[in-house]
């Protein structure tokens, strides 16, 4: 067949123009095409969300290097290809350089210059470095502003610079084998032979308050031997083994594996109980609703996340009332900051609780843990934060005493919004006007619904068939209540968000596709939402538009009022899938797939939301993370749905009912562990497992 997850060495560059982007768990470096790095542009190597390196460029004889290629490997590693300026008396460049550089708690950085020309070539190789050690969001947002001066020393091969600001330090050595170390810059002064070459190594090393952080690449191993190395090809290892004849669904199946490798982050209290970072290159950190739901889209592949996910989570569950981090008993947390200015994150804290959905998302994603065969006894220790997750749903996420669960910020440096819709436009009504607060999304309490329910399956897990069917039967007095108010039969769909008037938020967005996946609705209502999500109002050819182009705000280039968003759509396939709405959901998937193709199989965060008929390719959006946690998941979400997963490995149940579409061709995934079982599935079904393909490293 065509296409096997198991290989990446096939994968296009992940960046063929522009700047690159590297990323391995906490870290991540953005360069230009040559290598260098620019402080004026959102260059710079980041570590615990600070800028640790925003110069970084390298000349020869006093000239920079003129770009030839940039190949990207992996998602942690870069080679650079560019050659200087012709020698003196010479018409054509004799010198090439190379740079190989791995980015994962710092930077390690091979420079090799050969030269083929017919004499040996006296040479400078001068690298300026520069450090601000700026707050991540600052350089994302270009307002830089320097509060505190940068310490700067060179001695012997080492270049070092560091900043305090109050309590916490930060500091960067840079170690140039062979070099001289000036105040800013590292230089060698060398011969390399005809016909032959040259190299050096420089390192990048991070520093807190707490020391130096090791090489993730020491010098004293080979590159390959280096732990980011390994955890990849462990990864890919433990992976299912797809085998496909569509080119592009496997391309894309490959990229989710590899990038949803790179963006996992270690738990130093949970030794082996990874978490996963939002994306890069801006969101490097841990976020509740993101990491949930990239959890149980990449379930299938990857169960041991989901469990880490949650365990980590749980031990950030809040404990007290704090307005200003929006913590509140039982809630889940929205994002984790680390960096130097935590003080300026959003509610002044280094954790900040401000979201409405990833508290439910938490007791639907435990359950989804428990049927991929999470052991019981992880499962029955989380219990209890799924039970103080649902009573914050009706202590603290019930404002007003409605019954639903709805958001207003608690003081002004919080999100004014605090759904998967964070930005500040994107809750409006038909004509334009943005709803006031509290306000009760649509999805959310599709969220609680789903929560309810599993809470129900939980209980029977451990043999509390009473607890399930009292979680039942609040799951449907839940649902009756939510389909009364949000369901507006003049338009056929739901409301976007009830307001805190109850006045329904009329928008025809893609957030009731959200509702099918979690099967709040029933299923005359499900048959006309689905004609909504696949009317052209919604469906741009590529996938479902946030906000329909009928809308006031529709704004194909917006964040979310038009733009297509990869995981809303992968949920809302999930829920037409589940409503045997199976062409429909055929449409978006491949719609999404064509649309991978166009970046090297890699879907961004967003896209904007033009008519397919209108653009050949889509329209990336100017400031999309890439790779995205919940993105890079995406097609793994596609396939399952597609397949009609259906395991409860506690029960012993692992059925499929496929339903692939036809232009993906023959598609068989072997090694599926379900519990203790493992199982292979093709487009026909259930097969007798096999012993997967090993993935090549």
């Amino acid at each position: 067949m065509n296409g096997s997850t198991g290989t990446p060495q096939d994968l296009p560059p992940a960046s063929p123009g522009g700047d690159v982007t590297l990323v391995e768990g906490a870290s991540f470096c953005v360069s230009d095409s040559t290598g260098d790095m620019r402080p004026d542009r959102p260059h710079g190597v980041f570590f615990q969300d600070t800028r640790v390196v925003s110069g970084w460029q390298l000349l020869l004889d006093d000239e920079p290097l003129q770009p030839l290629s940039v190949a990207v490997p992996e998602p942690f590693s870069a080679v650079f290809t560019t050659r200087a300026a012709p020698r003196p008396g010479q018409a054509d460049a004799t010198l090439v350089v190379q740079r190989r550089r791995m980015a994962a708690d710092g930077l390690r950085e091979d420079v090799v210059v050969r030269n083929h020309g017919t004499e040996p070539a006296g040479i400078t190789l001068h690298l300026s470095v520069e450090a601000d050690f700026a707050d991540l969001f600052d350089v994302k947002e270009g307002r830089v502003a320097r509060r505190a001066p940068v310490q700067r020393s060179g001695q012997g091969e080492d270049l070092v610079l560091g900043v305090a600001r109050g309590s916490r330090r930060r500091g960067v050595r840079v170690h140039g084998q062979g070099a001289t170390a000036l105040p800013g810059a590292l230089v060698w002064r060398v011969v390399v032979p005809a016909h032959g070459e040259w190299s050096t190594t420089v390192e990048v090393l991070p520093s807190t308050e707490e020391g130096e952080v090791g090489t993730s690449f020491p010098l004293d191993r080979p590159v390959e031997a280096a732990a980011p190395a390994r955890r990849m090809r462990d990864r890919r290892r433990a992976s299912p083994d797809v085998e496909c004849e569509d080119p592009v669904l496997a391309q894309a199946l490959r990229r989710s594996v590899l990038d949803l490798g790179a963006l996992r982050i270690a738990d130093p209290r949970r030794p082996g109980a990874d978490v996963v970072a939002a994306g890069a290159p801006w969101f490097m950190a841990l976020f509740g609703r993101d990491s949930l739901l990239t959890s149980w889209l990449a379930l299938p592949f990857d169960p041991g996340l989901a469990l880490g996910t949650l365990q980590t989570l749980a031990d950030h569950q809040g404990r007290r009332v704090d307005p200003m981090s929006e913590e509140e008993p039982g809630r889940i947390l929205h994002e984790v900051r680390l960096g130097v200015d935590a003080d300026r994150a959003l509610g002044g804290s280094s954790v900040y609780y401000g979201s409405v959905d990833a508290t439910p998302l938490f007791v639907v994603v435990l359950d989804e843990a428990a049927r991929w065969g999470a052991p019981l006894e992880e499962v029955r220790a989380l219990l209890p934060a799924a039970d103080r997750a649902l009573e914050w749903v009706e202590r603290y996420g019930d404002l007003d005493g409605d019954g639903f669960v709805e958001y207003r910020r608690k003081t002004d440096r919080g999100l004014l919004n605090q759904g998967w819709k964070d930005s500040s436009d994107s809750i409006s009504f038909s004509d334009g006007r943005l709803a006031e607060g509290p306000i009760a999304l649509v999805e959310v309490q599709a969220y609680v619904y789903a929560a309810l329910t599993a809470r129900a399956h939980l209980a029977s897990l451990v043999g509390d068939e009473a607890g399930a069917r009292g979680w039942e039967e609040k799951a449907e007095r839940f649902r009756r209540a939510v389909d009364e108010a949000f369901w507006m039969p003049g338009r056929g769909c739901y409301a976007l968000a009830l307001d805190g008037r109850k006045e329904q938020v009329d928008a025809l967005a893609s957030n009731q596709g959200h509702c099918l996946w979690a099967g709040l609705p029933d299923p005359d209502r499900a048959a006309q939402v689905a004609q909504h999500l696949l009317s052209p109002a919604m469906f741009s050819g590529w996938g479902i538009r946030t906000l329909a182009s009928t809308e006031a705000r529709y704004n194909p280039v917006s964040y979310h009022n038009g733009s297509v968003w990869p995981h809303d759509n992968a949920l809302a396939v999930a829920g037409l899938v589940r409503y045997g709405h199976v062409e429909a959901a055929q449409r978006v998937a491949t719609g999404l797939l064509a649309a991978s193709a166009s970046t090297g199989g890699r879907l961004p965060e967003l896209f904007c939301g033009f008519d397919r008929a209108e653009s050949p390719v889509p329209v990336p959006y100017p400031t999309s993370c890439s790779p995205q946690a919940w993105a890079a998941a995406t097609p793994i979400g596609l396939l399952t749905a597609l397949l009609r997963l259906r395991v409860c490995a506690p029960h012993g149940r692992v059925e499929s009912d496929p339903v692939l579409p036809a232009s993906w061709g023959r598609v068989r995934v072997s090694g599926l562990t379900a519990g203790e079982e493992r199982v292979d599935v093709d487009g026909d079904g259930l097969r007798p497992a096999r012993e997967p393909a090993a993935s090549a490293g």
